[in-house]
């Protein structure tokens, strides 16, 4: 049945090869025109693990205490010292330049903040209206001190030199992005407890496609945003040195980093192949008709996933180069084979040859396909969306390669026509042929090689870790490296996190409220001139509704609940992988030191209905929900810590609140960028295993299918076992730690692994047909398959390797690790798999005379 509806689609394609090629190139140009209209996204939402609840909650701890995104920009003078006048005046003008943006909700900077040890001011003043560095009275050295060293803005404002400053550029939250988001995964948590009718699944579709709608918008806003940031730190270059930084800044870098890898480096493999293709056949045919095929395929799917609107991410940004390497993978087979009934019959009619490539290759590119395709579905067990996304990219791009392949090679070869003159073989021993005289004279060699990068590849696995530090993704040079680093070092950390306390049950205690006289003997009636503290009428109007407190001090605003803070707080600021902490118990910091000694209960009262607002917004506000009654301290992890383990520093947190400050398991909640991150990365070590298990298991069954011998099939499959292994194992002892872009690289390994298994033993079945003689049954296989096995590596090892020109750490490791990876494979496929079709001989007696 097969064999005759590919008979009938190869004459139906020749029959009229101008027209086929006129109707495959038009669909390609009609799809491909919806390429301007591809996006690519680094939001949090797709660094995230689906169902993750984590993300949830984080989002709602960002309702719950009003956090916004930010940008951080850091400031050193060249010349001048930072206290100077003119230093503050461009740091004054630049600040008033970066609020002036929409994005920009307002600027925090040392200019701006309440100073309150410049001098120290009293209790009784902590309701007055309070100096800031603007303020032209205000002794400049003194505030330097301040920055340095008071408990609010220490390693926050200032770095240790006192010549580097840094200001937080808050951004407009976007409420319509935080609606969207919170529908939607509204509807797909009803849908995923089957609670949606058809009415329902209408309304999901329609807040998914909203909810892409905003992203896009967002992102290019974003996007805008910080191009307009630079634009504007560009001007005060000169003078000083500016970093910027932040979550948003990243983002926009990393996708402007995928993009530019796409464009550069998917345009340079093209040529690269060209220039290797042309090396290796020398005929301008065979190297036109892979580029157009593969070009051609590219095109394609790039056009159908933005008529899809599907976003590229980064984890897909290389989705291009290694789509080009699986379509040239299936059109050198195809040439090859062609080349080979050529060499044997130089006077053949070239259509002929043609159609007979077809009919003999279809099937085993076929099963390598399908074989692909399964490695890359089964992403889907990762459970991370960006990595389930590129899992169904590529299953959808290798599908149309094979059918590209399959159209575009017999009609260009049709149309180019024959070459003048037959292909001359080597004068030399090939490649291929050395493999087959190392098959056949030092096969114990192979066996004892291969045991030993096994249990090479078994430590290496051991060594194998999924931590790592996200500033190394960044070359040195960058401005996004230098940045990251010098908020580290100097001000403080990069990686935000988030422990949240929920109220626990306090003891009882009574606090002053807007009465006439209380039992405290405090005396609030407006009539009073002052109590017997001193405040007089102005300090007894901040009681009022109008003061921005209300009359109800938060319990956590205790004695009690700020001690209990402060032990997490204290516990937080003393680990070696943190750098800058905020709570509320900095306000506890500046009342015991505005008071010179203890605080209790009556005189936190006072503070929580005295501080001025602006003063609220900075040290209460962040770190208080009165709402959710919980409290928030803020950490910031330098991410330029040798020692960071993120897994293991936030079990090293959670057990020491619960089992060592007492805190119930229930009421203490880690959140935030450093948290989520660590939950994607700590997912890759099952998702792996459950990857390559469900890959192996699909494709040992598809072997048997085609092969039809479980024997047969368990020896094919071994190579690839080890292939795989190797690859994972180089990467734990070089130190190359797993992540949401390496992990693709095992599935790549077992697509191109299988992809020459299942070539050689097609192939090897077809020549051991012939005679019964496994020897002769390589020697002829390794002339002909194993010719287009070490031609395509050769072409896509030279295509990645210049990826090493990248900016962008986690491209060039893809590069590098593809081209080891295509390299194993070849060898696997070479070397080993013959060795042991020779030993085990699967396909029956040797009737050879030099059976090994």
């Amino acid at each position: 049945m097969f064999k005759r509806l590919l008979d009938a689609y190869v004459l139906l394609l020749l029959a009229r090869p101008w027209l086929s090629l006129a109707v495959v190139l038009g669909a390609v140009a009609a799809v491909g025109s919806q390429i301007p209209n591809l996006r690519m996204e680094a939001s949090a939402d797709t660094l995230v693990l689906e169902g993750d609840t984590a993300y949830a909650y984080y989002r709602q701890t960002g309702e719950n205490f009003g956090s916004e995104d930010f940008l951080v920009v850091t400031f050193r003078p060249l010349e001048r010292d930072l206290m100077s006048e003119p230093s503050l005046d461009q740091l004054r003008a630049l600040r008033d330049e970066l609020a002036g943006l929409d994005a920009v909700s307002s600027v925090t900077s040392m200019l701006d903040v309440p100073l309150l040890y410049s001098p120290q001011i009293s209790f009784t003043d902590i309701g007055d209206p309070v100096k800031t560095l603007s303020d032209p009275d205000t002794d400049r050295e003194l505030a330097r001190q301040e920055f340095l060293n008071s408990p609010i803005y220490k390693n926050m404002l200032l770095s240790p030199d006192g010549q580097e400053t840094a200001m937080q550029l808050n951004l407009v939250r976007d409420e319509t992005f935080e609606t969207l988001l919170a529908e939607r995964d509204r509807l797909r948590d009803e849908h995923a407890a089957g609670a949606l009718d058809e009415a329902g699944l209408k309304q999901l579709e329609d807040a998914e496609q909203a909810f892409a709608d905003h992203s896009a918008v967002a992102q290019e806003a974003q996007d805008k945003l910080v191009a307009d940031v630079r634009s504007i730190l560009d001007r005060y270059r000169d003078s000083a040195q500016i970093y910027l930084g932040g979550v948003p800044m990243i983002a926009a870098d990393m996708i402007d980093y995928a993009r530019a890898d796409l464009e550069t480096f998917g345009g340079a493999m093209l040529i690269v192949i060209v220039v290797v293709l042309s090396l290796i056949f020398r005929r301008w045919q065979w190297v036109l008709v892979p580029l157009v095929t593969c070009a051609s395929t590219a095109v394609f799917m790039l056009g159908l996933i933005a008529l899809l609107d599907w976003p590229l991410t980064v984890v897909s940004s290389n989705f291009v180069p290694l789509l080009l390497i699986l379509s040239l993978a299936i059109v050198i087979h195809l040439i090859n084979y062609y080349r080979e009934l050529w060499e044997e019959n130089p006077e053949a009619d070239h259509d002929e040859m043609v159609e007979e490539t077809i009919r003999f290759m279809a099937v085993p590119v076929s099963y390598t396909t399908a074989t692909t395709a399964v490695a890359f579905a089964s992403f889907v067990a990762s459970g991370i969306k960006p990595v389930i996304d590129f899992g169904w990219m590529m299953t959808l791009g290798v599908m149309s390669a094979l059918m590209m392949a399959l159209t575009l090679v017999p009609v260009l070869m049709h149309v180019a026509g024959k070459p003048h003159t037959p292909p001359v073989k080597p004068k030399h021993n090939p490649f291929s042929v050395v493999m087959a005289n190392l098959v056949l004279h030092r096969g114990q060699s192979i066996l004892w090689g291969s045991l030993a990068l096994l249990l090479m590849s078994v430590y290496g696995l051991s060594q194998l870790e999924v931590e790592n530090r996200f500033i190394d993704y960044f070359d040195e040079n960058t401005e996004i490296y230098q940045g990251m680093e010098t908020i580290d070092r100097e001000l403080g950390g990069t990686i935000p996190l988030s422990v949240v306390i929920d109220l626990e049950e306090p003891p009882e205690f009574d606090l002053p409220v807007a009465a006439e006289d209380d039992e405290f003997g405090f005396d609030f009636d407006d009539e009073a001139e002052t109590d017997e503290f001193g405040f007089d009428d102005n300090f007894d109007d901040g009681f009022d509704d109008d003061s921005g407190a209300g009359d109800d001090v938060n319990p956590w605003f205790t004695v009690y609940g700020l001690d209990r803070v402060a032990e997490v707080h204290d516990y937080l600021d003393a680990l070696p992988e943190t750098g800058k902490v905020l709570s509320l118990a900095t306000v506890y910091r500046v009342a015991e030191d505005l008071l010179g000694g203890g605080v209790d209960d009556i005189q936190l009262a006072i503070a929580w209905r005295s501080l001025p607002e602006e003063m609220r917004d900075i040290i209460i506000n962040p770190y208080l929900s009165q709402s959710s009654n919980q409290a928030l301290v803020s950490v910031r992890v330098k991410e330029t810590s040798e020692g960071l383990r993120r897994d293991e520093l936030l079990k090293r947190i959670h057990s020491h609140l619960v089992d060592d400050l007492g805190f119930a398991e229930d009421k203490i909640h880690l959140t935030n960028m450093l948290v989520l991150y660590n939950n994607v990365l700590q997912s890759l070590f099952k998702s792996q295993i459950l990857t390559l298990g469900l890959t192996f298991l699909a494709i040992l069954i598809m072997f048997v299918a085609l092969f039809r011998s479980i024997y047969l099939s368990l020896l094919a499959i071994l190579p690839n076992l080890l292939a795989a292994g190797l690859v994972l194992g180089t990467m734990g002892l070089l130190g190359i730690p797993l992540d949401v872009m390496t992990i693709t690289i095992a599935a790549i390994v077992i697509g191109i692994g299988v992809d020459d298994c299942i070539h050689y033993v097609f192939r090897f079945q077809h020549e051991f047909g012939i005679d019964h003689d496994y020897s002769a049954a390589v020697r002829r296989s390794h002339t002909s398959i194993g010719r287009a096995m070490y031609y395509t590596s050769v072409t896509i090892v030279s295509g990645f390797s210049i990826l090493v020109l990248s900016n962008f750490t986690p491209s060039i490791y893809f590069g590098l690790l593809t081209a080891f990876a295509m390299v194993v494979a070849m060898l696997g496929g070479l070397l080993l798999l013959p060795r042991l079709l020779i030993l085990f001989k699967p396909l029956g007696p040797d009737a050879g005379a030099q059976g090994v």
